[in-house]
């Protein structure tokens, strides 16, 4: 059976034979480095990178360490071992010397490994993290070898791996991985080929794609690793970069997009009805629009803009493009609350021209549902707002001109092109907008196949939020200002984190909160509003809000895409340091919306983390929507910034987007000159290009792995 395997690998191509086959591995340990790793072939093993180094080369003297120190190397002997302590108490201790100081080392688990292992009297080279208790340091768990067995010829920098625990309660540790590595790379050498062409080699003086692999493994130097992680992190962006760029460039040749020029009904209304003058980045965004539009090519923009920038007028008014060009639009917002948002703002400039609106949610009655089918199939019903409801089958449009989807991050890509198929003949013009502001480097990667436009100012009138940080023992203060911001008239959001609807622990905080600020404030009335509440039950206590009937509203996040209230001008946030940057940006947007000045209150323990701290000071800093979103980028990573929905996309092996921002662009200027010469890749010198595409496997979506 055995030699069947290996008949079968030699047919394989390199890098998709079973990891089960490389030296050191076997059947045990590909079954445990599959479920834990994901490493399943050679190819995954090459690139499961290493996430730091260690600097091996430098030995501490005892007497030196300090507790910042995140790891020491020394060298000396062990005096003594002892074992201290009873039960799940019990360890091991070594009292281990370099002649000038004394450290212990301590196990708690494999104690008689280590007794047979490790004796008195040998000395031995000490790796691991100093931890102090009172004027006793100890190392918990140290690497340690004889000083004999050191080989002389150990890398500078020693490559440490992702691990699990199961992994190494088996003996698996980075060693071990690093062994395995020495194996792979030793018998890969003649089948890493070259993916790049030469001309970018040259320009941004890169290693060769073998000499980056080695190096990313086994540096010999800072130099040579920062050499392999630009190379490495360059192919990685570049491919995603090429691929969505590729995407872009089939669809726009391939789909033909109705061509929407008159602008007759749009003059109308600027002349008319609009209420106030636009902002110069809402007219920029119109007209990059309307060039989409009248270009015979369908349109996939993504608009983006700060809470309360103006994208829904921005909607309405390309709305009247396609209606002017006797053609519907829809909009498909992400919840019922949301949509009845648009829909009561949208309505009122339609009633003005006099153009059919209609709304379709969950809960709209059968009866309205069949005369709204009725309408949109025979053409009288121009705009149609909606939820996910907008995608059942029974829902026909006449023809429909524009779909525009609001946080389309909400919706996975199989949502969004079940609304694109409503027409049969041409597919409708697209426009998704978002109020997350989206980092440039993000947008680039999640939305690259889009083009993209950015309002970057607000409604003239807007005064900025005054945000400040108070500890909890400011309490007094805060609500003392409270009292003063309602007498005034204005009214308050107290906004409790609720992280998962189900917790019970996060719904008593909120409950407690609700009765605490009902016995500070007796006086008022106030709401309360949370996910586990029933849908009227909500409407009716926001609806309370909205007129005034209640100044104080205790919320979870569930107000974060909520209803607008222009009197509402105070937003205290509680554990503000359990939110995320974007979501406290998001919160601090529901004030803001009237003339008044309005202010955020962000409140937390005095304990905080630098993450946390960092936060909050970028909060009180700016209210710029996209440098908050960089920083969020910069501490959290882009896989929690958007949810999972577009994971696929950013199942990154080693380029980081939000610290190489630099190398993106490089990647996506070098892609983007390749496709507009050489659509096809015909040219023999983008050959590393084809070839390394042919070998890919279809459903790869990272197109950097190795295959």
């Amino acid at each position: 059976m055995r030699t069947c395997a290996h008949e079968h690998i030699r047919t394989l191509p390199f890098f998709e034979t079973s990891i089960e086959f490389l030296k050191g591995v076997g059947p045990q340990r590909a079954a445990l480095l599959q479920k834990e790793l994901k490493i399943f072939t050679f190819g995954d093993l090459l690139q499961h990178y290493p996430f730091r180094y260690e600097d091996r080369t430098k030995f501490y003297s005892i007497k030196e360490i300090t507790e910042e120190m995140p790891f020491v190397q020394l060298i000396g002997k062990i005096t003594k071992m002892e074992m201290i302590g009873l039960g799940f108490k019990k360890r091991l201790v070594g009292h281990f010397s370099d002649g000038n100081g004394t450290i212990e080392l301590v196990w708690f688990q494999a104690i008689p490994w280590v007794l047979q292992k490790i004796k008195p009297g040998i000395e031995y080279v000490v790796f691991g993290k100093p931890n102090r208790f009172g004027k006793t340091f100890s190392i918990a768990h140290p690497e340690i070898e004889p000083v004999s067995m050191r080989s002389e010829k150990e890398g500078f920098l020693q490559p440490i791996y992702a691990l699990t625990e199961t992994l190494r309660k088996r003996h698996i540790d980075s060693k071990v991985i690093s062994k395995l590595q020495h194996e792979v790379i030793k018998s890969s050498q003649n089948h890493i080929h070259e993916t790049l062409p030469d001309y970018l080699i040259k320009k941004f003086r890169f290693l060769s794609k073998r000499e980056a692999i080695n190096n990313i493994h086994f540096p010999s130097g800072i130099e040579s690793l920062a050499a392999a992680q630009a190379r490495l992190k360059f192919d990685e962006l570049f491919y995603l970069q090429l691929r969505l760029l590729k995407m872009k460039l089939v669809r726009y040749e391939k789909f033909k997009g109705q061509i929407f020029s008159d602008t007759a009904i749009l003059t109308q209304f600027y002349k008319q009805h609009l209420p106030f003058s636009l902002t110069e980045a809402q007219k920029k965004v119109i007209r990059e629009i309307y060039n989409n539009m009248k270009s015979g090519h369908q349109m996939n923009r993504l608009l983006q803009g700060d809470v309360g920038s103006g994208k829904t007028i921005v909607a309405f008014i390309c709305m009247l493009l396609v209606i002017g060009g006797d053609a519907q639009a829809a909009l498909m917002a992400p919840t019922e609350i949301l949509s009845q948002q648009h829909f009561a703002s949208l309505k009122k400039y339609a009633d003005a021209m006099g153009i059919p609106i209609g709304r379709l949610t969950g809960s709209t009655k059968k009866k309205e549902r069949k005369i709204l089918h009725e309408k949109l199939q025979d053409g009288t019903m121009k705009i149609l707002v909606g939820t996910h409801a907008l995608l059942e089958e029974e829902v026909k449009f006449h023809k429909l001109g524009l779909a525009v989807i609001d946080e389309q991050h909400r919706f996975g890509v199989a949502q969004r092109s079940k609304l694109w198929q409503k027409n049969t003949e041409l597919y409708p013009h697209v426009l998704v907008m978002t109020a997350t502001p989206i980092p440039r480097t993000l947008a680039m990667t999640l939305y690259g196949d889009l083009d993209v436009s950015t309002i970057d100012e607000l409604p003239k009138g807007r005064k900025p939020i005054k945000t400040t940080h108070q500890f909890d023992s400011h309490r007094l203060l805060v609500n003392a200002f409270v009292k003063e911001q309602v007498e005034r008239g204005r009214q308050v959001y107290f906004v409790y984190p609720l992280i998962d609807e189900s917790e019970k622990l996060d719904l008593k905080h909120l409950m407690d909160g609700y009765e605490s600020i009902s016995r500070a404030f007796p006086e008022y009335a106030i709401s309360i509003l949370h996910g586990q509440m029933k849908p009227e039950a909500k409407e009716f206590e926001m609806a309370r809000f909205v007129k005034g009937e209640t100044k104080i509203m205790v919320a979870t996040t569930v107000i974060e895409v909520g209803v607008d209230v222009p009197n509402a001008s105070v937003m205290i946030i509680e554990s503000a340091e359990r939110f995320g940057l974007s979501q406290l940006h998001q919160l601090r947007g529901r004030v803001g919306r009237g003339a008044e000045q309005s202010y955020c209150i962000l409140l937390t323990s005095f304990k905080l983390s630098a993450d946390s701290k960092l936060r909050m000071a970028t909060m009180v800093r700016t209210n710029n929507g996209f440098e908050i979103a960089d920083t969020d980028l910069k501490l959290r990573g882009p896989g929690d910034l958007m949810g999972t929905q577009q994971s696929g996309l950013l199942d990154l092996l080693i380029a980081d987007l939000g610290k190489d921002q630099q190398i993106l662009l490089q990647a996506r200027e070098a892609a983007t000159e390749i496709l507009k010469n050489d659509p096809e890749l015909k040219n023999s010198e983008h050959q590393p290009i084809k070839n390394h595409l042919s070998s890919l496997k279809k459903t790869v979506v990272n197109w950097a792995k190795i295959s």
